[in-house]
């Protein structure tokens, strides 16, 4: 007697597309096909770079250095970060018509915001408008998670707590009188942000949702008040705010600040002088922290200005990380320590003694 075998429930279709027996084609590649292959897809590459080469120089671009570390610069005072409230003006001439639609950018240089400690501060479940992390924020935000009296900070983390806050001004100068240009500052940041990732809490008014809850500590503002001209540009849907918490991948970036309103400015700018006023608030210096089992430890990354200083510090830090590492006996878990000391010293010592700041009109 022949024992047969029990089909098992889980086996396919005995047809020829479950069992694999399609007819196939498998090409058979060889020099007279690749080469050939190659040179085509390489013309078809070069083409479409050369059209992107003749687009991007008919774009007109003016770009304007406003750091202030020149004691000839107009916002050289603005430098000095014990220097509150400060505004500069920066008057600058235009010889022939910016074409629009004209866009506002600022720009940074030597600012990591690709730093992986940087990058992951922040509370997502927050910024999607759940209240239960409003009173509890994740650990993800250290060390802005709550300020020196335990309130709360809403929104936590570095990332939002080192928001861009310079702010800017333009006016034209017609018959010897200044012409306000009017900013558009609608849809600068991505729709995904503001519609979906990013969103407020339900609670009307929204200055409600954030009792017993405090701003970043180096905000002005509260987010709830980002905007008063315009109620729905609060919270965490604020187009600034937005566009600052989507990092930058380089050192070296801009980010829109606004657009020249069109129904003004049809055509775009036309020549003349120009006046920009700039209200210079940004921090130039952060703080990183780590724990070491039960000691908290702060590392101040201080941008220098001046090369004496900055040898100094090299010499101070150094001699601090001697010490340091001699305690902790190189152990593996310690090694965080040697990665903010050199986040520190390494990447301002290969590029720039600060970072600097910029605007471009194109």
């Amino acid at each position: 007697m022949v024992k047969q075998k029990k089909e098992s429930q889980n086996r396919p279709d005995n047809t020829a597309f479950t069992q694999q027996r399609l007819p196939a084609w498998q090409p058979m590649l060889s020099a007279g096909i690749v080469i050939p292959g190659f040179v085509l897809i390489g013309l078809v590459f070069i083409g479409i770079g050369v059209a992107l080469l003749v687009t991007s120089q008919s774009i007109t671009v003016l770009e304007i250095d406003y750091t202030g570390t020149n004691q000839t610069s107009p916002c050289f005072m603005c430098s000095n970060p014990d220097v509150k409230n400060c505004v500069c003006k920066v008057d600058f001439y235009i010889d022939s018509l910016f074409q629009g639609p004209v866009f506002f950018y600022y720009g940074l240089s030597n600012y990591f915001q690709n730093y992986r400690k940087y990058g992951v501060s922040k509370d997502d479940n927050q910024l999607s408008g759940d209240l239960s992390y409003f009173t509890s924020p994740s650990n993800s935000c250290a060390p802005y998670m709550y300020d020196s009296s335990n309130k709360p900070i809403v929104p936590c983390g570095s990332i939002a707590n080192s928001m861009f806050n310079d702010t800017f001004t333009l006016f034209q100068y017609v018959n010897g009188s200044k012409t306000l240009v009017p900013f558009d500052g609608k849809g600068i940041a991505w729709w995904t942000d503001y519609n979906i990732k990013y969103r407020n809490p339900t609670v009307t008014p929204l200055k409600n949702a954030f009792n017993d809850t405090v701003k970043p500590i180096f905000w002005s503002k509260a987010a709830y008040d980002l905007d008063p001209s315009d109620p729905s540009n609060n919270g965490f849907t604020n187009q600034d705010f937005l566009v600052w918490m989507r990092r930058a991948a380089l050192p070296n970036f801009r980010k829109l600040y606004r657009r020249i309103d069109q129904s003004t400015y049809a055509n775009g700018l036309p020549p003349g002088n120009y006046s920009l006023e700039i209200a210079y608030s940004i921090l130039t210096h952060y703080r990183f922290w780590e724990d070491f089992k039960d000691d908290a430890w702060r590392i101040d990354c201080h941008l220098p200005e001046g090369l004496w200083k900055y040898i100094k510090d090299i010499f101070i830090y150094s001699f601090m990380l001697y010490i340091f590492a001699y305690h902790f006996q190189y152990k593996p878990d310690n090694f965080i320590f040697l990665d903010v000391f050199f986040y520190c010293f390494r990447q301002p010592l290969l590029y720039t003694l600060f970072y600097t700041r910029r605007l471009m009109i194109l």
